[in-house]
């Protein structure tokens, strides 16, 4: 089947730079692949939801490259993203006797790709890897721009690594098999570069999401170019997020809080930070950033998107006191001061602190 000619965006860090391939049928095409560094073995890591679906197209167009080709398939889920998973990639790695120029694939969604890029970064003090995101998510966010790690029971991705792959493939057709609940967990990354970024993304989300949700290939295309366009501008200037990149945080602040405190897979990482998004959206309102209205706009996209925008109850006496428990473990954190990513006005974000007592306040407004 002949398909339309890959899109590419560049992630522009020196000698650490990346191509991110956008188009369809791209994990089955040999070509793919060409430029990759030269090795005997290559390790596929996968789940094991994705694996039937696409590991063998996968293997077929990685044979004539590498000698040698292993593949270990983890448990599908957050609840899985953790110490235990993780070395079952390691032991597959020793298993094998692989070297430093082995290079692993992570085949799957945001866990795989996550600890794929971790297991990589780790092993032998770090091995190529590639990242062949399978989610809307995984597209348009976390296989972009080199956050690796794992999950802790008192807080999420609080244990991990920066360390870029060396390509990202986003095949496009790989969206057709996902859940209708995972594909509106991925829009939830999308809507979110718009408030903090690009106010005309958000005007063309508004206006194209029936097609986005009705899978449509053209609007899916670019919601990830664009997506990924605007996290690798950000990337390139800030790549350990010692500043500007935090903003790519709209809504994880709340978002992970609500991950941890129902226990990791109760709710999906986007439907967490679509709610997130309406909860950071009301405080920037409350701290006289925004207008309601457009406060009120953004809770109705991301409503319309399949996304919830009521947060759950964490503690059945002081609801809003397990929320800022847990968000002082937030990685913006400063010395036990949450910092906010809030919205600055439409298509511009700031990163401070607020008053415990308004973030009361809106955790309680906001809250089922």
């Amino acid at each position: 089947m002949k398909h339309a000619p890959a899109q590419l965006v560049s992630i522009d860090l020196a000698q650490r730079s990346y191509s991110i391939l956008i188009g369809s049928g791209l994990i089955a095409q040999p070509q793919t692949y060409a430029d990759l560094p030269e090795a005997s073995q290559a390790l596929i890591v996968t789940n094991a939801t994705v694996a039937p679906l696409y590991l063998q197209g996968l293997r077929g167009a990685l044979q004539g490259k590498y000698r040698q080709i292993q593949e270990v398939v983890l448990p599908d889920g957050e609840q899985h993203k953790t110490w235990q998973t993780l070395n079952l990639i390691f032991d597959a790695l020793l298993g094998q006797a692989c070297d430093r120029k082995t290079v692993l694939f992570a085949l799957g969604g945001g866990v795989v790709g996550d600890m794929t890029g971790f297991a990589a970064a780790s092993f032998m003090r770090g091995v190529p890897f590639v990242q062949l995101p399978t989610t809307l998510l995984a597209q348009v966010d976390s296989s972009v721009g080199g956050k690796t790690g794992i999950n802790h029971p008192l807080g999420k991705n609080m244990i991990g690594a920066f360390y870029q792959p060396q390509l990202v493939v986003c095949d496009l057709e790989v969206l057709r098999t996902l859940p209708e609940r995972e594909l509106s967990a991925g829009l939830a990354e999308v809507i979110k570069y718009g408030p903090i970024a690009d106010l005309g993304f958000l005007d063309w989300i508004a206006a194209h999401l029936d097609a986005l949700l009705a899978r449509d290939p053209v609007a899916l295309a670019h919601a990830v170019k664009r997506s990924c366009e605007i996290k690798a501008h950000v990337v390139a200037q800030d790549e350990r997020e010692s500043g500007l990149r935090a903003v790519l945080n709209f809504g994880h602040t709340f978002g992970h809080a609500i991950e941890t405190g129902l226990g990791y897979g109760q709710w999906l990482h986007g439907e967490a930070v679509g709610c997130g998004m309406v909860m950071a959206a009301e405080l920037s309102c409350r701290l006289g950033l925004i207008e309601p209205a457009f406060a009120q706009r953004l809770t109705a996209l991301i409503a319309r998107a399949g996304l919830p925008v009521r947060g759950p109850q964490l503690a059945a006496d002081d609801n809003a006191g397990r929320y800022l428990e847990l968000m002082r473990l937030d990685k913006k954190s400063q010395a036990g001061e949450i910092r906010f990513v809030l919205i600055d006005g439409p298509g511009r974000a700031t990163v401070r602190p607020a008053p415990d007592a308004l973030v009361r306040e809106v955790i309680e407004a906001c809250c089922a």
